[in-house]
């Protein structure tokens, strides 16, 4: 169990999806980017690869992200954050008095892309850290060549709980806090509108039955039934029998937790069965939030999803006190996930300052240390004076303090409230306070 791994790694320091059936309680239903160049374009070194022969003291991250897939909707969301904290690292000095290098690879939204991608970044591009995939389901297909080779990931976007217990070597760690917190952050929503028999429909993968199951344990303990519990395929191009399942449910609501691609034609097909968000409300999470979700619905209509409403990990948690919020906000660009992956990466290059190294066996040794019970600080220029100064520090993120557990992810989530409006824009609600949830 990677739990005695962790508490190994921090000695004296306190320190989401490969595809996954739903749980024997749940029906099944059958249904249904390119990268931009960086700006500082990325360059190769000298040397070999890890273990692999490349602790040549230089920093090599690799941005493993959905250039393709269901998630490329949202690539910049993820990617532009790992830029500018690159960025910011090399303007103060660099890691270890040298520059971080980033090598860009495709996830495709899938385990098979995404292998094939991480050995690139492996053997050719001698990368010494992963940020990303972008999905669980990813996540989980390459945890196993991850820990074989030897290299430290972070993703600032699996939620999946699966990946709280999986075997992962202690090499992998996530700023984005697991679906356990968010299911009743959603329950919230959806209990304090009154709604008490509503439908749980989700992707069939460890995303999303894992959510829609922490969505019913919720649900019912703060006294509601759940009219449906049910999975759909995502690769399905044809959701009439998921959506008549629901239906005929009769539920008062549809809580729906999938992707941009495949949630948007689920959507599609409530609608032309009558059951849209201008006849019932529709609920959702981070997957399905985005400017260009519409898109997959009606074209044509960006009012179309007007209505639909769900929770994400907060973009700026209140109280949390960041520059990259208003440099990130500047750029006009969707927020999904992006301060969780600004984090993933200013804590892997503290880490490997930490360390004195490039070596990810080092590396991963510091990562819960320099998350927690230190000298607090919330840039990377501050945290590294305070490292040179022969300090330990706590990185206060752009998503909040960030804290790593033994088992390298957040211990509490907090998340915003949003709805979509008649221009198919997210928005967070007015007037309605973020949810924490504390595991």
């Amino acid at each position: 169990m990677r739990k005695s791994l962790r508490l190994t790694a921090a000695a004296g320091v306190f320190v989401i999806l490969a595809a996954a059936c739903g749980s024997d309680k749940k029906e099944e239903v059958k249904g249904g980017g390119e990268t931009t160049a960086s700006a500082a374009e990325t360059t190769t070194t000298a040397g070999g690869g890890n273990d692999r022969g490349n602790i040549d003291g230089v920093l090599t991250i690799g941005a493993l992200l959905p250039q393709s897939g269901d998630l490329s909707a949202i690539l910049k969301s993820l990617d532009t954050p790992v830029q500018m904290a690159i960025d910011e690292i090399n303007a103060a000095g660099g890691v270890n008095g040298k520059d971080v290098i980033v090598k860009r690879a495709d996830d495709g939204t899938s385990a098979d892309v995404a292998g094939t991608s991480l050995d690139t970044l492996l053997n050719s591009d001698k990368v010494d850290t992963i940020i990303g995939p972008a999905s669980s389901g990813t996540a989980l297909g390459i945890l196993d060549k991850v820990k074989t080779a030897g290299v430290v990931q972070c993703s600032g976007s699996n939620t999946s709980a699966e990946l709280s217990t999986a075997d992962d070597g202690g090499y992998y760690f996530r700023t984005a806090p697991a679906d356990k917190l968010q299911g009743p952050a959603l329950a919230q929503v959806v209990l304090a509108d009154g709604k008490k028999n509503p439908a749980i429909v989700t992707r069939n993968d460890s995303y999303g039955t894992g959510f829609g199951d922490a969505l019913e344990d919720a649900i019912v303990n703060g006294g509601a039934k759940v009219a449906i519990n049910a999975a759909y395929d995502p690769a399905a191009t044809d959701f009439k029998a998921d959506v008549s399942k629901v239906k005929a449910a009769n539920p008062d609501a549809v809580i729906l937790i999938g992707f941009n691609d495949d949630g948007g034609k689920v959507v599609k097909e409530m609608i032309a069965q009558g059951v849209g968000p201008d006849k019932i409300q529709i609920y959702t999470a981070d997957g399905m939030q985005g400017s260009s979700f519409f898109k997959g619905v009606d074209e044509a209509n960006p009012a179309v999803v007007k209505g639909i409403k769900g929770t994400a990990p907060a973009a700026a948690p209140a109280g949390v006190t960041s520059p990259f919020t208003e440099a990130f906000t500047a750029k006009k660009i969707d927020p999904i996930f992006s301060s969780y992956y600004y984090d993933c990466t200013i804590l892997t290059a503290l880490a490997a300052q930490a360390a004195g190294s490039d070596d990810p066996a080092k590396i991963k040794d510091k990562m819960l240390e320099v998350s927690q019970g230190g000298t607090k600080c919330n840039t990377y220029a501050k945290c590294l004076n305070a490292l040179e100064a022969g300090e330990d520090i706590d990185y206060d993120g752009a998503s909040g303090p960030v804290d790593l557990t033994d088992v390298g992810e957040p211990s509490n989530g907090v998340y915003d409230v949003w709805e979509y409006d008649d221009k198919g824009a997210p928005g967070n609600i007015k007037g309605v306070e973020q949810i924490k949830i504390e595991g």
